[in-house]
């Protein structure tokens, strides 16, 4: 069944353009043309989705926006002609995951609209598999010819790194930027440590080593 969405907007002419366009596109529509009344629809048909104005009458969209975060989590995407830093800034620290400035083209509320609902939906837990290893994205441990092992956060970031890259090299900078997120710096060793973690764990009783120095580019994972 398709999403459905809430839209909160005071301005008619604005609700029914984002009402129609959401409809053409196959999606469930719930229109409020006031902060009370948004609040009031999203208790008794929970939205998938909610589109929120930011000046309303009544309850504007922040304080809408408070209230709706304060017992869901469902994904809040703020509309508003404010458009300065601290705007934004405000509506995200309320509570919304995306923010949309006025006058917006509707390809581009379309696109911030699938995105939100891409994220919002739960991800599957699946199984990656390499030689005899095995790493469960739903219990975050690792499996070594049927011996189970646990994983640090980290650990496990870097380990799930390498078994969707299987025999493909991963440069230092690559690993940095996925597991790490910013730049130790060149001369730091944290991806060395990690990695002699996992072989610590992955090589218990003699096993074979799956994770192997590519000296002066990274690492890589394959069979000896």
């Amino acid at each position: 069944m398709s999403a459905r969405i809430l839209v909160v907007e005071d301005e008619d002419r604005i609700r029914e353009f984002i009402n129609r366009g959401l409809t053409y596109e196959g999606y469930r529509v719930d229109a409020a043309p006031d902060g009370q009344t948004g609040l009031d629809m999203a208790r008794e048909n929970p939205p998938d989705l909610v589109l929120l104005d930011i000046m309303l009458p009544g309850i504007d969209g922040l304080e809408v926006c408070r209230r709706i975060r304060s017992v869901s989590d469902v994904p809040i995407l703020m509309l508003t002609a404010k458009e300065t830093i601290e705007d934004r800034v405000t509506g995200l620290d309320a509570g919304a995951d995306d923010y949309l400035v006025k006058p917006f083209a509707f390809d581009e509320l379309m696109a911030r609209v699938r995105a939100l609902l891409r994220r919002s939906q739960p991800v599957k837990p699946q199984v990656y598999r390499f030689a005899d290893l095995e790493l469960d994205t739903g219990t975050r441990q690792g499996t070594r010819n049927g011996r189970i092992f646990d994983l640090t956060a980290k650990e496990y970031e870097l380990l799930e790194l390498f078994m969707r890259h299987p025999r493909q090299v991963l440069t230092r900078e690559v690993i940095f930027d996925h597991v790490w997120d910013y730049d130790f710096g060149g001369e730091s060793n944290i991806i060395e440590v990690y990695v002699r973690y996992l072989r610590q764990k992955t090589e218990i009783d003699g096993q074979s080593r799956l994770i192997h120095t590519v000296r002066g580019i990274g690492y890589v994972l394959r069979e000896e």
